[in-house]
């Protein structure tokens, strides 16, 4: 029979080893798969500004082609320099800050394919 006195355990405080490791492990894991992630977000963002800058330009100049009758310069002076086309200039390659250029004969942009 019950005596009717109630022992209590001793509440615990904090968490046990075993606790702390599986925690820190778990933490561990996910900081794995998300820091890579993290790293090379930039880069990606960098490669898809310079596609669409590419792009952007191949529809300008086939826009300046339609009003002269010819591509621009190689090295798209011309097109730069005139705000209706670039009113903010010409871009440069968010990658490398390198400068586009442009194949007269065809009218698509050289290189820039990361």
């Amino acid at each position: 029979m019950h005596s009717g006195i109630a022992i209590e355990r001793p509440r615990r405080r904090g968490l046990s080893l075993l606790e702390m490791l599986a925690c820190i492990t778990i933490i561990g894991i996910v900081a794995a798969v998300i820091v890579p992630r993290l790293g090379s977000g930039g880069e990606v963002a960098k490669i898809n500004a310079c596609n669409i800058q590419r792009e952007t330009i191949q529809i300008q100049s086939l826009l300046w082609r339609r009003a002269t009758g010819d591509w621009p310069s190689s090295t798209l002076s011309d097109i730069g320099a005139d705000v209706v086309y670039f009113p903010e200039g010409l871009p440069t390659c968010p990658l490398d800050d390198s400068s586009y250029t442009l194949d007269t004969d065809t009218g698509l942009v050289v290189g820039h394919d990361h």
